[in-house]
């Protein structure tokens, strides 16, 4: 399955759910998909791996905290 530019990572749900729904989940996909900043160890190698939990490539913590991405 092939990704355009203008739907970038919704472009998985191809023409379902509407051009309006898709432009909203976008950016919170997106975010939720890049790599977060370890409470820990301070380095940009943290992963969600489920919904609200998170492993940490480099020191190797699992812990629960937001849904989607670290705030």
């Amino acid at each position: 399955m092939t990704k355009t530019k203008k739907v970038k990572v919704t472009g998985k749900f191809g023409v379902r759910y509407g051009t309006k729904v898709k432009e909203k989940l976008k950016p919170i996909e997106a975010k939720q998909r890049k790599k977060q900043v370890c409470p820990f160890c301070k380095k940009k190698k943290l992963k969600r791996i489920s919904s609200g939990i998170w492993v940490c490539k480099r020191c190797g913590k699992k812990f629960a905290s937001d849904a989607y991405y670290l705030s």
